[in-house]
């Protein structure tokens, strides 16, 4: 139900909560959210309001037992949360693959599962994940980073077709090349040219097509993939 058939806009009906919500694409993302009108709780692993290590299942319940105590209801999931651990695959570390499939893909699982109950209680709600282009074009030496984020894909498609019916969407965004902390290792500088835009993109960019999946004029968007790489994945 939208707020064109019931009145109530979305940012009215709950929180908004951004996992890795304290730097890079989580924090222009809360920003442009609270701008939005929304009540933004950002997650992160050592900050934000409140700590909360989302590849942890127990961690995660007792993180949104706090929000809903503190907060209320939450109408809106960002699954932000990510990390790197590049290496190429002939030398890469059980430790490197399975650490960041545990954030990147199992956290987003573990925070989608713990909000789904509430919001179809609610028949309203609004998921979107962060993936990464290189779920659609790969890089070398991210064999763990683009396993993860395109099972990110499949995680978002399948809780779109499920959950379809009771008025929750799960969409996910792909950025590309973007001037975060996460890029500032020289990756950025090594990709740019393989960008057709021709520039490394900002973390507002993404935050904008988020926020647009986050509304109420999203509705009728659910299992979608948003590219948001300059073309880079085209």
């Amino acid at each position: 139900m939208s707020a064109r058939e019931d009145g109530i806009p979305a940012h009215e009906r709950g929180v908004a909560v951004v996992t890795g919500g304290t730097r890079g694409i989580g924090k222009a993302i809360a920003e442009r959210l609270r701008g939005d009108g929304w009540q933004v709780v950002t997650l992160g692993r050592t900050g934000g309001d409140v700590a909360c290590d989302v590849a942890d299942p127990e961690a995660v319940a007792r993180a949104f037992d706090e929000i809903e105590e503190r907060w209320g209801h939450v109408a809106c999931l960002v699954n932000n949360a990510g990390e790197r651990r590049d290496g190429l695959a002939v030398r890469m570390t059980h430790e490197q693959f399975a650490g960041v499939v545990a954030t990147n893909l199992t956290g987003a699982f573990n925070c989608t599962q713990r909000v789904l109950g509430p919001m179809l209680s609610a028949r309203w709600g609004r998921i979107v994940n962060v993936s990464s282009a290189v779920a659609l074009r790969a890089n070398p030496g991210q064999a763990n980073y683009a396993a993860a984020k395109a099972g990110l894909l499949a995680l978002t498609r399948t809780v779109a077709r499920e959950m379809g019916r009771k008025g929750v969407t799960c969409n996910a965004v792909t950025p590309g090349v973007i001037a975060t902390d996460m890029t500032a290792d020289g990756v950025a500088d090594r990709l740019v040219e393989l960008v057709p835009a021709g520039r490394v993109g900002q973390p507002e960019e993404v935050a904008a097509s988020v926020a647009f999946l986050c509304s109420d004029d999203a509705a009728y968007v659910n299992g979608a993939v948003l590219a948001i790489d300059g073309g880079l994945a085209a």
